[in-house]
C-alpha cells in the first residue's frame, strides 16, 4: 500500500478521472440508453405476453364454460327429443291398438249380424218348409178324412181338443 502511495501522481489521477467521466458519459449516451431501452422493451414485451396469456387463459375458461353449457343444453334437448319420440311412439301404438280393436269389434258385429240374418232366413225357410209339409200332410189327411162323415166329425173334435191343450 505504501508503494501505491509513493507512486501516486495527481496529474495521472485527474487524467484517469476525466477519462472515466468521459467514458461514463459516452457509455451513458451510446450504451446505457440503448441497453435500458432494450430492457424496457423486453420488460414491456414480457408484460404484454403475460397479459395476453392471462387473456387467453380467461378466454379459454369462458370457452370451456360455454362448451359445457352448450353440451348441457344439447343433452337436455336430446333428452327432450327422445322423450317426445317415446311419447309419439306410445301414442301411435295406442292409436293403432284402439283402431284395431274398433275394427275387430266392427267385424264381430258384422259377423253377428250376418249370422243373425242367416239364422232368421234359415228359420223362415224351415217354417216355410214345415208349413208346406203341414199343408201337404193336412191336405192328404183332409182328403182322406173328408171322404167319410164320421171321420170328419172325429177330426174336428180332435183338433179342438188339441187347440185347447196348447
Amino acid at each position: 500500500m505504501e508503494a501505491l502511495l509513493n507512486d501516486f501522481s495527481v496529474g495521472l489521477f485527474f487524467m484517469q478521472a476525466i477519462i472515466l467521466v468521459i467514458l461514463i458519459l459516452l457509455m451513458r449516451k451510446f450504451a446505457w440508453k440503448p441497453i435500458l431501452n432494450a430492457l424496457d422493451e423486453r420488460e414491456s414485451g414480457i408484460e404484454d405476453a403475460l397479459k395476453s396469456a392471462e387473456n387467453a387463459k380467461k378466454e379459454m375458461e369462458n370457452l370451456q364454460a360455454n362448451n359445457a353449457k352448450l353440451l348441457q343444453e344439447a343433452r337436455t334437448e336430446r333428452e327432450t327429443m327422445l322423450k317426445e319420440a317415446r311419447e309419439i311412439k306410445n301414442k301411435m301404438i295406442e292409436d293403432a291398438k284402439a283402431e284395431a280393436q274398433e275394427e275387430a269389434n266392427k267385424l264381430v258385429a258384422q259377423a253377428q249380424a250376418t249370422i243373425e240374418s242367416e239364422k232368421k232366413a234359415a228359420v223362415a225357410d224351415l217354417k216355410s218348409q214345415v208349413a208346406n209339409l203341414s199343408i201337404e200332410i193336412a191336405e192328404k189327411v183332409v182328403r182322406e178324412e173328408l171322404s167319410n162323415k164320421d171321420k170328419q166329425v172325429k177330426l174336428v173334435e180332435s183338433m179342438l181338443g188339441e187347440a185347447t191343450l196348447n
